[in-house]
């Protein structure tokens, strides 16, 4: 075995949905506002009982039916989250409890918004190498944990929610090489700091570093591939916003491609919307079996990372 895949993936969302009205009547917004400035129509909350792993572990499972798999067949698990309130046990640990996994390699990954990305292409290099045969890799994050609910820059933005693949090996490599990197000194940009921790971001800091610098970012991890951007089936961009994520899938030029809006339903899910918006194009059957899709994340740091990958 020379590469890995994408086996299978999954997701998961909570139950309660909240509205542009509803959110209207905590701050000073409208459905029109939000719409206008983010294309954002409703976005999903988890409750107090549900913390980021039981979010996670809802996702991992569905991924591991998909894949046909039962926990004893993987002996990697990476979580990516920036929400996780308790240093340890960690995201992955706690994970693999909830699932009876029995002896993984259990690690979380921070790389905020980039962090399905990072983890996956950590996944990829662990497989390769021979140090894992089965990982799951997960994004996970609970945003209303860490949202200044009084802020209407900000909590207009933001949902909860997870996404998972299983990545495993393979005679031909289904994720291609990853493109990673990060511009330290703007990493006040985007910012989950404090006691209690909030999220915090320069908006239009962000909206032009992400849709001036990154288009060519993305077409880069595309050569990397082999590619060019008209040969992709699919995009799927960290689903931060409707108006970062189309001017960058425009100049990316990916003409042929299904491109993700999951934003527009779920809100900025940061390291889950990823996989979450993936998995809901596989399932929708939007792109298929093979299809080459690149995913690309962006974010806190400002860190960016993208391969392409197989549809599983």
């Amino acid at each position: 075995m020379n590469g890995s895949r994408i086996a299978a993936v999954g997701h998961y969302q909570p139950a309660k949905v909240l509205t542009n009205e509803e959110l209207a009547g905590m701050v000073d917004t409208s459905d029109e506002w939000i719409r206008s400035r983010v294309g954002i129509r409703t976005r999903h909350i988890a409750g107090p009982d549900e913390p980021v792993d039981e979010l996670a572990a809802h996702a991992a499972a569905k991924a591991l039916a998909a894949a046909g798999l039962a926990p004893g067949d993987i002996d990697l698990i990476l979580v990516a989250t920036s929400t996780a309130i308790d240093r340890s046990p960690n995201m992955a640990a706690r994970v693999a409890a909830r699932l009876g996994i029995p002896s993984p390699a259990a690690m979380d990954v921070n790389v905020v918004c980039a962090g399905f990305t990072h983890a996956l292409a950590t996944a990829d290099h662990a497989v390769r190498a021979g140090a894992a045969a089965r990982a799951l890799v997960i994004g996970a994050d609970k945003m209303s944990d860490v949202t200044d609910w009084g802020d209407r820059t900000t909590c207009v933005l933001v949902g909860d929610g997870a996404g998972a693949a299983v990545v495993e090996a393979s005679g031909e490599a289904g994720v291609g090489p990853v493109l990673w990197g990060s511009v330290p000194e703007m990493g006040h940009a985007v910012r989950i700091e404090g006691q209690p921790a909030r999220f915090a971001q320069e908006g239009q800091s962000v909206y032009r570093w992400a849709t001036t610098q990154l288009p060519a970012i993305a077409r880069r991890a595309c050569e990397r591939a082999g590619l060019a951007p008209e040969d992709l089936a699919g995009v799927v961009l960290h689903q931060a916003n409707l108006r970062i994520i189309e001017p960058l899938a425009e100049k990316l030029g990916a003409v042929n491609a299904v491109v993700a809006r999951d934003v527009s339903e779920s809100g900025n899910t940061s390291a889950a919307s990823i996989p979450l918006a993936f998995s809901k194009l596989v399932e929708q059957g939007r792109i298929s079996g093979g299809d080459p899709v690149l995913l690309f994340g962006f974010g806190g740091n400002l860190s960016y990372a993208g391969q392409v990958v197989r549809c599983p």
